[in-house]
Parts: C-alpha cells; structure tokens; sequence
C-alpha cells in the first residue's frame, strides 16, 4: 500500500500512515514553512511544495510515477478548513481554501485510486453542497466506491484529545464501508501530561532549547495573577471574575459565555480540542491543570497524538504551534491506515 498525502502541513496524516505500514510517497503542501518538519519526520517521502490549484495530473503521476486505476494506491487530501469551521473568525483569508476540495477531487478522478481519504472538519458535512462535498460523494457512489463518511470524535480513537473531525474513507476493491479502528479505552490528559509522563513543572515564559520543546509562552503580572487566582483542575475564569482588578471589561456581564477562556484543562478528560492557538491562555481552554501558565508546545504535540520525538522545525513559538494545531492527530491517522490494511490483508485470505 502506498498513500500521497494532499495538504501534508508538518505531516500529522503522513506519520500514523508510516505507523500503519503504509508506504507514504510524498506530501504536497503551498506552505513551504511546514518543508522541514515534514521531512526531518516522514522518512523516505518527497516534499512537493506546490498549489493544487496549479498543479497538473500528469505532472504528479511523472514526479511519483503513479499509476492510474492502482488498487493498492490511497489519495489523502485533508485541505486547510478554516474556510468551514463554526469558529466565528474573518474567513475572508480563507476563502480560496474553500475550493481545496473540488481541486483534490481531480486527482481522484483522474488516477481512479483504490481508496480515497479525506479528514476536515465537520462544517464540510453541515455544507456538503457549498463545500463540494455532496458532489464528490455522488462521484465516489457513482464510480463503484464503497464510502463511509462520518464526524468522529478523536478521542474514541487513541487521541487524548476532544476534536470532533468528518472523516471520508472510500474503497472501490470491495463493498464493506472502512471506518477508523476505535480504541479500547480513552485516555485523559493524566495519561499523557503531568511530571510522572516527563514533563518537570515550568514557569510561563520558560524557554527549552532543546529538541523536546518544552517551551511556554510568558504572560504579564495581570494575567499571572488571574491563572492564581482560577481553581486546579478544570476552573475557569468565572474564579476571578468578582474580582474588580482582574475581572476584564469584555466580560462584564456575560458569565455564561465564553467560559473555557482562561480555562483549566481537566486531568481526568480529554483536552479540548488543540487549535493553533493552544499556547496562549486566553484562547481558549488551554492553562495547565494545576500551573499557572498555558500549555508548552510539547505539551500540545502530545495532546494530538505526536511522540514526544517528533522534531518540529517552527521559527517561533506561533509558527510552531499553527503546524501542530493543524495537524491531523497522528494515531487517529494511524487507526485509518490500520483499517484499510486490515481489509487488504482479508481481501488477499480471500484470493489464496
């Protein structure tokens, strides 16, 4: 089996694929910030930095030397989705990504691959006719795909991590519907974070050179006061708000929304979901459990499935943080390949 991983970023999809046993040709991506990463971590696979919407089908099958109608061939496209997210941002930077997925689906059509995957976020699915996606599946059905297509919850699938992700697998080598491998058990930020998983207590701003990056970023006197202030495990900022001096004017008056900013993460559940902005307080839920600073890159990295040995090459902290955040988790990755391998290794029972 071999795979060619569309929209790559800093190779998420690409490592659980490796993981899986699954041959990873190359990863295509525009952003060449993300080039490093992917290669000091996906052994064996070329980074081609190109724009899908420029770039030709028989300029990849050249470069790859693919082969139409391969059976054991697996196009991955899991394109930027800030475009589809309920996320309330300017999508006005976004707006060309909203075509990435129409642009995958040329390439689908014209190699006919035996499976086809593709992760986004859910609002793809709550759109299906504005983001392509109805169409695609039409095509996918029409051409003799078996297509399983679903939100799944990370979480249920190896990833101590709450992300709900709309997941598409389809296969035309036979007719069972390939879903994700869930998990036995779910596992909670203890499993992974806390000084007993090798990560020693840290102050904000505290930089780590080394390649483990357990670097955080700092905060100011105000905000140091508040994080003292908001209860261990799972508090929020509803803890100062009574608090004339820390409670912000933005907030005034809406206590019931808003409330994971300045939030604790909860040792004994899954992280809320990891976003590229996880290294600043107030963000989101993303203060440690117990000290008073937000999550170190490592700590996020580790949250999205990533072993602590993955190198990333960032020149910044918020570099760094967008290429983990928009990863794909690598074991729920891995539980996709897994899937599709399993099915070949029954199809080939099948044919002996």
């Amino acid at each position: 089996m071999k795979a060619v991983d569309f929209f790559c970023g800093g190779g998420g999809m690409s490592y659980g694929m490796q993981k899986a046993g699954i041959d990873v040709l190359a990863g295509i991506d525009n952003d060449d910030n993300c080039r490093e990463t992917y290669e000091a971590n996906i052994k064996n696979a070329k980074f081609i930095k190109a724009d899908v919407f420029e770039l030709e089908e028989s300029d990849l099958e050249a470069k790859l030397g693919l082969l139409r109608n391969d059976d054991h061939l697996i196009l991955i496209g899991c394109s930027p989705c800030q475009f589809w997210s309920i996320i309330n941002t300017d999508k006005s930077k976004s707006e060309k990504s909203k075509n990435l997925l129409i642009e995958f689906e040329r390439f689908v059509k014209y190699f006919n691959p035996g499976y086809v995957v593709v992760e986004n976020v859910p609002g793809v699915l709550r759109k299906k006719k504005e983001s392509g996606l109805e169409s695609f599946i039409e095509w996918l059905k029409s051409n003799d795909y078996s297509v399983h297509f679903k939100v799944h919850n990370t979480a249920d699938y190896g990833v101590p991590q709450s992300r709900r992700r709309f997941t598409l697998i389809a296969n035309r080598v036979s007719k069972v519907r390939l879903e994700p491998i869930k998990s036995r058990k779910r596992l909670n930020v203890r499993d992974v974070l806390g000084s007993e998983n090798g990560f020693p207590q840290i102050n904000a701003g505290h930089k780590d050179e080394t390649e483990f990056m357990h670097t955080v970023c700092n905060v100011s006197d105000i905000t140091l006061k508040r994080l003292k202030r908001i209860k261990k495990d799972g508090g929020n900022r509803l803890d100062f708000a009574n608090d004339p001096e820390l409670q912000l004017s933005c907030f005034i008056g809406k206590d019931e929304s808003f409330k994971d900013t300045f939030g604790r993460l909860w040792w004994d559940r899954p992280s809320p979901t990891i976003t590229t902005k996880f290294f600043s307080v107030s963000n989101g839920r993303f203060t440690h459990p117990e000290e008073n600073r937000a999550l170190s890159l490592r700590e996020g990295a580790v949250l999205q499935s990533f072993p602590v040995t993955y190198k990333f090459k960032g020149n910044s902290i918020a570099n760094t943080a967008r290429i983990i955040g928009n990863a794909v988790p690598p074991e729920y990755a891995k539980r996709i390949g897994k899937a599709i391998i399993k099915q070949q290794d029954e199809r080939r029972i099948e044919t002996t």
